[in-house]
């Protein structure tokens, strides 16, 4: 079907042309039109009389539909006009306007006291609302108390804590707007679904990527020589790539807190998942040597290592507090220190006799036998840090931030980082190094 689509919509454009004297912007922009009339409503557009001005708009276009007008529609821009800001934002699966990746809605509240009236759109297809539903979902500029009505939506194929700092990343979903759009909303064609970043030596062994994720992914660890690797989600599902055999996966469990990392049993036989609260869940031959599960802590659980005989593992918090199990042994933490920014992962040394601990602005704490090496720490950063890994000698490590900008010390060479045009659908949650050395991955989520 889809070949037989294309090859109509190439046979209209042709015929356009055939008929009329037309620059080369005007079939550009004309054809990105039709593209987007194929992606909205493919079936309308094909088989019923009408434009593709027309189809590109999607269902509910009317005013008397309730929905809100995209700002490119109010306003000639694809951002929240003046007297507005990003109030909040949801999430539509699988979109075709993203290349099958997710798009987002920003809702563009009033600023108070309100100026605008409540009226419908008018001009083109998207005739919805405008200032007329008082709501917010709220996850944008939460220090805005007072609001007015949704002025207008922003349509992004960028994640909204990406695209601004203002917005977290606590997510809605709300698939019965997959066909909204506007005609000044261009669908523009995305890279390739992409996960698994390899660099060096490290082989690149798959993804989820383009596969039914229910969650987004937080972590990753490397089988004993490198040549798998698991992947884990927040929901404690685990999908195994390469020589990485599936041990079970809290995917499908009720969790009282999310899963925020992992580490692997130095065989390669199992693993542990470990989640915001402490709670330790264990698979394979991974052993469970104690949690904090259930004990109220002061800041939540960001990340996990195991020790080099697998019969013990350290937990960190974001205040760097340390939680030792088994035979890791505690060699100092920065849990009641007041730290500039929080940390958000950790790396042992080789040996077991030490570890690092790595804040979001890139500042590195070493303990025990964990050498300083350097840091970014008083650096101005374009996103923020957000895991880290130790070379295998033990003398060096790399840091990973958001954008997938990769940060090395030591010994640890820098080989590379994520393609930006291919992860600014997405972020890098965490790095792994390849065991056998000249290499690592990093991991990436959208």
């Amino acid at each position: 079907m889809t070949s037989n689509l294309s090859e109509r919509l190439v046979e209209r454009v042709a015929a356009t042309l055939e008929r009329t004297r037309t620059d080369r912007r005007s079939v550009l922009v004309k054809s990105a039109v039709v593209g987007s009339a194929l992606a909205a409503a493919p079936l309308d557009f094909l088989l019923r009389p009408g434009t593709a001005y027309a189809s590109v708009c999607g269902d509910a276009a009317s005013c008397s539909s309730g929905w809100t007008a995209f700002c490119c529609t109010v306003h000639g821009a694809n951002t929240c006009p003046p007297g507005s800001f990003a109030a909040g934002w949801w999430k539509i699966d699988a979109s075709p306007f993203c290349g099958g990746a997710p798009r987002y809605i920003v809702d563009c509240n009033a600023t108070c006291p309100t100026q605008c009236s409540c009226r419908c759109a008018s001009g083109t297809c998207d005739e919805r609302r405008v200032c007329c539903n008082q709501f917010r979902y709220g996850q944008c500029n939460t220090q805005i108390a007072c609001f007015g009505p949704v002025v207008c939506r922003i349509a992004l194929c960028t994640p909204p804590w990406v695209w601004s700092a203002a917005c977290t990343t606590t997510s809605r979903t709300d698939n019965r707007t997959a066909t909204h759009n506007a005609p000044c909303l261009v669908a523009t064609p995305q890279p390739p679904l992409k996960e698994v970043f390899a660099f060096g030596r490290a082989p690149d062994l798959g993804s989820t990527a383009g596969g039914p994720l229910g969650s987004p992914l937080v972590g990753m660890a490397s089988t004993r020589g490198g040549a798998g690797y698991w992947l884990v989600a927040s929901d404690g599902g685990v999908f195994g790539f390469g020589n990485a055999p599936f041990f079970g996966s809290a995917g499908g469990t009720p969790l009282t807190r999310p899963i925020v990392g992992m580490a692997a049993t130095p065989t390669g036989n199992g693993y542990w998942l470990v989640a915001s609260d402490g709670g330790i869940f264990a698979y394979g031959d991974a052993r469970f040597l104690g949690s904090t599960g259930g004990v109220s802590l002061t800041r939540p659980v960001v990340g996990m290592a195991a020790t080099p005989t697998g019969n013990g593992y350290w937990l960190v918090a974001s205040d760097g507090g340390i939680f030792a199990y088994g035979d890791a042994r505690f060699f100092g933490s920065t849990g009641g220190a007041r730290l500039v920014r929080p940390v958000v992962g950790m790396a042992a040394t080789p040996t077991g006799n030490g570890y690092w601990l790595v804040a979001s602005d890139g500042g590195i704490f070493a303990f025990g036998g964990a050498r300083f090496l350097g840091s970014t720490g008083g650096t101005t950063l374009v996103s923020p840090v957000v895991g880290m890994a130790g070379s295998i000698t033990g003398n060096g490590y790399r840091m990973v931030a958001a954008d997938g900008g990769v940060f090395c010390f030591g010994d640890a060479p820098y080989l590379g980082r994520p393609d930006p045009a291919v992860l600014r659908a997405g972020r890098a949650v965490g790095m792994a190094t390849y065991p056998g050395g000249g290499g690592y991955w990093v991991v990436a989520t959208r």
